[in-house]
């Protein structure tokens, strides 16, 4: 895969991990104290919300390694296992962008 398409597809993810972040942060708002979401009550609004401020964290994350990811690519070492020196498949580095080992290195 060439350089250009890999930067594109990587540009690709930043955009939709910034959009998720975005949706992420609307609702992670604060829960009143008197409110209910139809039959969902106030506890299952918290604990929802503990769980979206979890995955907003995990995208703040991987949309930092992301970016990093691209100031990379022009490394001669960019998509390399860095145990075997094989290829890392970039499906692999747009999921999991710190990965730095390719999927046998990483069992």
């Amino acid at each position: 895969m060439k350089k250009e398409e890999i930067e594109k597809l990587v540009l690709q993810e930043i955009v939709k991990t910034e959009n998720k972040i975005e949706k992420y942060e609307e609702m992670t708002a604060p829960v009143a104290p008197d409110n209910a979401y139809g039959r969902v009550s106030r506890m299952d609004a918290i604990h929802n919300k503990s769980l979206t401020e979890m995955v907003l964290r995990q995208s703040k994350e991987k949309l930092v390694m992301l970016k990093h990811v691209l100031t990379q690519i022009d490394s001669p070492d960019f998509g390399k296992c860095i145990k075997c020196n094989a290829e890392i498949p970039i499906q692999r580095i747009i999921v999991k962008p710190e990965s730095m080992l390719c999927v046998n290195c990483a069992r």
